[in-house]
C-alpha cells in the first residue's frame, strides 16, 4: 500500500477519510495525546497521588471534566507500577470515561454493557453501582470476555456482575434480583433433580466443567433466541444467580415484562472501524499497512459492520425498562457508523403502532463542559485528538419513553 509522506498514513486510507469526513490532521496528534488512567474510588487522598507522582516521576494531570480521571504523557506505561499490579488504577482514554459518564450511573442501577470487551468501562460502571444493583457484561469472543474477567476479579469488582458469551444482537436475559439462599459451595450443584447456582468457584474439576458443559448444551433452545445459548462464565455473590436454576437463569421475559423488569442503563459501544482511535491505527505499523484494507478500507465489511450496529442498537433498546436510557457510541469517526446508525434507527422506531414505547434522543447534560464538538446530528457530540486531547469516540444518547 503506497504511504503519502504528508502524516505518515497509506493514500487509500486518506482517501477512506476524505470520503468519510475525517480530517486526517487529527492523526499528527499522536505524539501529543495523553494517557488517562482512572483512579478507584477510595485511591484518590493526596498523599496516594504523590505515592502515584513519585513511582511515575511526574506530576499528575487532573481531568477536569471527569472525576476520578489524570492524565500522563502518552510515552508512560503503566503496566509496571505497582498502583496497577495492586489494581488501584487502571488505563481508560477519557472520551470512553465520558461515555459511560453520560449513561449516568446511579448506585443500585441494573446495568447492560453489551459490547463489554475489553473491560475497562465495564470496571467504571461497577465502581458506580456501589453496594446495590448489578452490571451484565456480554461479548462474542469468549478469550475478549474472559479478559473482563480477570480484570474484575483483579480491580475486586466481581460481587455484582455476570459475564455471558453471546451475541449481542439476540441477547435477551434480562436482570436479577440477589437471592437470599446464597449458601457456599460448589460453582454448580444439584438438589434432587433441579440443578442450582451456587457460589463461583473458578477451580472447577475436568467432571464439573464437562457437566456444565453438558447441562448448556441441554438447556430447551427455546429459552433463548439466537444460534446457541449464552454461556455464563462468571457471576459474583450478588448478581442474582446464586440460588437459580439454570431454565430460572435464562428464562427470556415478554416484550411487556421487559418495559417494566429490564435494564435501567444500557451502553452499546459497538464494534467498528476503529479509525478514530490514533494508537489503533498506529499498530499497523506493526501488522503492516496492507492488513489496514482488509481491517479498514473493504467496503463490504464497513457496510456489515453498519447493520451489526444498528441490530446492537436495536436489541441493547428493546432491553430497557420504560424510562431507562442507553448510550450508543463507537471509536469511528464515519458518519456512516454513527449518525447514519442513528437515523435508521430512529426511523425504524418513529411508527408509534409498531412498539409499545418511544424513543428519544436527548441531550447529554453533563457534556456542558466536555471538551468535545457536536455531532452531525443534534444532541450528539464527538471526541477527537486536535479538540478534545483525547481518542475519537462518538457518543449518543436514547430515553425510552411509555407510548
Amino acid at each position: 500500500m503506497e504511504e503519502s509522506s504528508e502524516i505518515g498514513l497509506p493514500e487509500a486510507f486518506l482517501v477512506f477519510l476524505k470520503e468519510n469526513g475525517v480530517d486526517p490532521s487529527i492523526y499528527r496528534a499522536a505524539d501529543s495525546t495523553p494517557r488517562f488512567i482512572r483512579l478507584k474510588p477510595g485511591n484518590g487522598s493526596e498523599a496516594q497521588i504523590q505515592q502515584l507522582e513519585a513511582e511515575f516521576n511526574l506530576k499528575l494531570e487532573k481531568v477536569s471534566w471527569l472525576p476520578n480521571f489524570y492524565s500522563l504523557p502518552p510515552q508512560i506505561h503503566i503496566a509496571n507500577s505497582m498502583a496497577y499490579k495492586e489494581g488501584k488504577i487502571y488505563g481508560i482514554d477519557a472520551a470512553s470515561g465520558a461515555a459511560v459518564s453520560a449513561l449516568h450511573v446511579s448506585e443500585g442501577d441494573h446495568v447492560l454493557d453489551l459490547c463489554a470487551a475489553p473491560g475497562a468501562k465495564l470496571c467504571m460502571m461497577l465502581d458506580l453501582i456501589g453496594t446495590l444493583g448489578s452490571v451484565t457484561g456480554v461479548d462474542v469472543a469468549r478469550h475478549r470476555l474472559a479478559a473482563c474477567r480477570t480484570m474484575i476479579q483483579k480491580y475486586a469488582l466481581g460481587d455484582r456482575c455476570r459475564l455471558f458469551v453471546a451475541d449481542g444482537t439476540t441477547f435477551s436475559l434480562i436482570p436479577l434480583m440477589e437471592h437470599s439462599d446464597s449458601k457456599s459451595g460448589g460453582e454448580f450443584a444439584s438438589e434432587g433433580k433441579v440443578d442450582i447456582f451456587k457460589e463461583w468457584n473458578s477451580k472447577r474439576s475436568w467432571k464439573e466443567r464437562k457437566n456444565d458443559k453438558k447441562a448448556r448444551e441441554g438447556i430447551d433452545s427455546r429459552l433463548v433466541p439466537g444460534l446457541q445459548d449464552p454461556e455464563l462464565i462468571f457471576y459474583g455473590r450478588c448478581s442474582g444467580v446464586i440460588g437459580l436454576s439454570r431454565n430460572e437463569l435464562y428464562k427470556i421475559a415478554s416484550d411487556s415484562e421487559l418495559l417494566k423488569f429490564g435494564y435501567d442503563k444500557v451502553l452499546v459501544d459497538a464494534e467498528c472501524t476503529h479509525d478514530g482511535s490514533i494508537r489503533h491505527i498506529q499498530k499497523f505499523d506493526h501488522w503492516g499497512w496492507e492488513t489496514l484494507e482488509r481491517r479498514v478500507l473493504d467496503a463490504e465489511r464497513t457496510d456489515s459492520l453498519t447493520v451489526l450496529q444498528l441490530r446492537l442498537l436495536s436489541n441493547g433498546f428493546r432491553l430497557l425498562k420504560v424510562g431507562g436510557s442507553l448510550v450508543y457510541s463507537t471509536c469511528s469517526l464515519t458518519v456512516a457508523q454513527n449518525e447514519d446508525v442513528v437515523e435508521k434507527f430512529l426511523r425504524k422506531n418513529a411508527s408509534a403502532g409498531e412498539n409499545p414505547y418511544g424513543v428519544e434522543l436527548q441531550e447529554i447534560d453533563a457534556a456542558t463542559n466536555w471538551p468535545h464538538k457536536s455531532g452531525g446530528i443534534p444532541k450528539t457530540l464527538r471526541f477527537d485528538p486536535v479538540t478534545s486531547q483525547t481518542s475519537g469516540l462518538f457518543i449518543a444518547k436514547f430515553k425510552k419513553l411509555a407510548s
